[in-house]
C-alpha cells in the first residue's frame, strides 16, 4: 500500500541537525571520534534547587495528572514577577502570560493560530529555519528581509517600508539575534514599533538568549506601546539549562494570547506538573547564577576564538548567546565548504551558516555547549590538521 504524504510536506525539508546527527553517529560508528560543536543543547544544569523541586514534586502521587492548558496560577505569576524583574515589564499573569511546552512549539501555534494561504509572514535571512518552516506549513507566503553584518544584523526598516507590505500579517524577529548574537536596542525596537503600527503588522520577537553573555537583557515588550504591536517568546532552554524540559512562554496582550491558546488546546495539553513546580522555582535563579554560568560560556568563548583565529575567520568579541558567529576566509566558497573540510580532516563539526539562510552562506557558527577540554582538543585536532606544529 502507498499513502502519499501532503503536498505541504514537499515546503520543507527535515532539520538540518536531524540529518546531521545521523551522518555523525555513522561517523562514530565506524570508529571516527567526531566532536560536535555545531547544536545549541546546554550541557550545564539547572540550579540545584530546580532539580529539588522537580523530585519533591513528582513525589507526590496526585501531581501526575492532566493539567489545565494555561498552566498553573503558580508558574504564570513567576513568569509575570520574572519579567518585572529582569525586564521592567508588567503583565498580567492571568491573561498577559501563556506557559508553552518549549518555545519552538509556540513558533508552530503563532503561526497557525494567525497565518493562512494569501497572507505573507516577513521572515529574517539569516535566522532560525523554523520561522520560515512554519510560514510554509500554514500555507502563508514567506518573505525574506536581509540582514547584513554592515548594519548590524538588524533589518533596514526604510527600505522594507518601500515594499508592498499590504499582505504581510506577521514579522518574526529575534534578539538577541540567533545565529549572529547581534543585540538590538531600545532605538531599533522604537523604530520597529512605529514600523508595524504603519503596516498593521503583528511582530513576534524570539527572545531565550537575552541572559547568555549579555550584559543588558531587554524585553521588546519593555518599550512604550509595543503592547500593541507584538507577541514575545521567550524559553528556560538556553537561559536556564532546561533545554530538555521544554518550559517556554509566549507574552503580551490577551488580544492577541487568545487565539494561541485556541490553537495549542487542540494540539497538545497541559505540561507535567512537577515541570511547572520546577519552572517556579528556576525563575527565581538569581544574578549569582546567572554570573556563573555567563563565566564559563566566557571562558568556552575565548577557546572558540582561539580555533576562529587558526581558521583565519573573522568575529565580534562582543556578541552574545551560546554560539560564536564568525566569516569564513576568501578562499572558501560557502561555510559549508569549511565545515565539510574541518569535519572530514579533523573529525571536528561546525556549522556552515548558511542553513540559516543564503545571507548566512560566507559564515560558520560554533557552539558554546561542550566542556572546555572538548574545545581543547578540537584546537589540536585543528592545528594537526592544517600542519600548525
Amino acid at each position: 500500500m502507498t499513502v502519499s504524504p501532503a503536498s505541504r510536506m514537499n515546503l520543507v525539508q527535515e532539520y538540518y541537525f536531524s540529518t546531521k546527527l545521523k551522518q555523525i553517529a555513522e561517523m562514530r560508528a565506524s570508529g571516527i571520534d567526531v566532536l560536535n560543536l555545531g547544536i545549541g543543547s546546554p550541557d550545564l544544569p539547572p540550579s540545584a534547587d530546580t532539580i529539588s523541586a522537580l523530585s519533591e514534586s513528582a513525589l507526590n502521587p496526585k501531581n501526575h495528572a492532566y493539567q489545565s492548558y494555561v498552566g498553573i496560577p503558580a508558574l504564570r505569576e513567576a513568569m509575570a514577577d520574572f519579567y518585572q524583574t529582569a525586564y521592567g515589564v508588567a503583565l498580567n499573569p492571568v491573561n498577559e502570560v501563556l506557559p508553552l511546552i518549549g518555545s519552538k512549539e509556540g513558533v508552530m501555534h503563532i503561526s497557525m493560530a494567525y497565518l493562512e494561504a494569501g497572507d505573507e509572514v516577513l521572515v529574517p535571512n539569516p535566522g532560525y529555519p523554523t520561522y520560515r518552516a512554519a510560514s510554509l506549513l500554514t500555507g502563508a507566503t514567506v518573505v525574506n528581509y536581509d540582514l547584513s553584518e554592515a548594519n548590524g544584523w538588524l533589518p533596514d526598516l526604510k527600505e522594507l517600508a518601500k515594499k508592498d507590505l499590504s499582505k504581510v500579517k506577521l514579522m518574526w524577529v529575534n534578539y538577541p539575534h540567533m545565529p549572529t548574537g547581534a543585540k538590538a536596542n531600545k532605538g531599533f525596537f522604537e523604530e520597529l514599533r512605529d514600523f508595524a503600527l504603519t503596516h498593521n503588522i503583528l511582530i513576534v520577537n524570539d527572545n531565550p538568549y537575552s541572559f547568555i553573555l549579555n550584559d543588558d537583557p531587554q524585553s521588546i515588550l519593555s518599550v512604550e506601546g509595543m503592547k500593541e504591536v507584538a507577541l514575545e517568546l521567550n524559553s528556560l532552554s538556553k537561559s536556564h539549562n532546561m533545554a530538555g524540559w521544554r518550559v517556554g512562554m509566549v507574552m503580551g496582550k490577551a488580544e492577541f494570547i487568545n487565539p494561541v491558546l485556541r490553537f495549542k488546546s487542540n494540539m497538545d495539553s497541559g505540561m507535567f506538573l512537577p515541570l511547572q513546580m520546577a519552572a517556579v522555582q528556576a525563575l527565581k535563579n538569581d544574578k549569582t547564577w546567572f554570573d556563573e554560568l555567563n563565566r564559563v560560556y566566557r571562558e568556552r568563548q575565548q577557546k572558540v576564538f582561539e580555533m576562529m583565529d587558526l581558521l583565519d575567520c573573522q568575529y565580534d568579541k562582543n556578541q552574545s548567546g551560546m554560539f560564536v558567529w564568525a566569516k569564513i576566509p576568501s578562499n572558501y566558497k560557502s561555510g559549508y565548504e569549511l565545515s565539510d573540510e574541518i569535519l572530514e580532516k579533523a573529525a571536528v563539526f561546525i556549522t556552515p551558516g548558511g542553513i540559516f539562510g543564503t545571507a548566512g552562506d560566507g559564515y560558520i557558527r560554533t557552539s558554546l555547549c561542550a566542556e572546555i577540554s572538548l574545545f581543547e582538543e578540537s584546537i589540536l585536532r585543528i592545528r594537526k590538521a592544517l600542519g600548525i606544529c
